[in-house]
């Protein structure tokens, strides 16, 4: 015999059902979706945790419960993946956003002491300015400029991949690469 759910699933909403059924079905989704929707339908279905982690090719009936209570809280949400351990993520898109905007000013030579950004000319200049980041390592700046799309030159400057700049009778304009993104790994 089972133990009591403490935190039963709550009842589904239409647009729920049928989100998590097409997502259990979905050849194209990422199997931990998979895996998940098919859960949640089988716990709305009147199943034990434990009937409903083997009918959703798992093991563990505790897992489920937490999903159940995750879904419970953030609704279709549940079915991404949550952070994956480690330090907890300290530069959301906010910080990242600052990043790539100072990446992108041209530096000024009396300011910030130099003609092309290097990674730790850009953190002395993240960590000084009013609204900057004044943390912020150089292994971060890298992470998010080659997230980016950005990359060393051998001129010793950062560069956006897939945009160049190109001399025409109109003037020098700049130029971007519309199959950049693909060919980034």
């Amino acid at each position: 015999m089972t133990r009591r759910q403490k935190k039963p699933l709550r009842p589904l909403a239409a647009e729920e059902g049928s989100v998590l059924e097409q997502v259990s079905r979905g050849q194209s989704e990422p199997a931990s979706h998979v895996a998940r929707a098919k859960a949640l339908l089988a716990v709305a279905g009147g199943q034990s945790y434990t009937d409903a982690a083997k009918a959703a090719g798992r093991r563990s009936g505790d897992a489920v419960s937490h999903l159940v209570a995750r879904f419970d809280q953030d609704g279709v949400g549940a079915l991404e993946p949550g952070h994956g351990g480690g330090p907890a993520l300290k530069y959301g898109m906010a910080a990242q956003e600052r990043i790539l905007a100072e990446a992108r000013r041209k530096p000024d030579l009396a300011q910030d002491g130099t003609a092309t950004w290097s990674l730790s000319t850009l953190q002395r200049a993240l960590r000084r300015a009013e609204d900057g980041l004044p943390e912020v390592s150089t292994y971060t700046i890298w992470v998010v400029l080659q997230a980016n799309g950005f990359s060393w030159q051998k001129d010793s400057s950062w560069c956006e991949t897939g945009k160049v700049q190109r001399k025409r009778k109109d003037g020098v304009v700049e130029v971007t690469d519309p199959d950049a993104g693909p060919k980034k790994h």
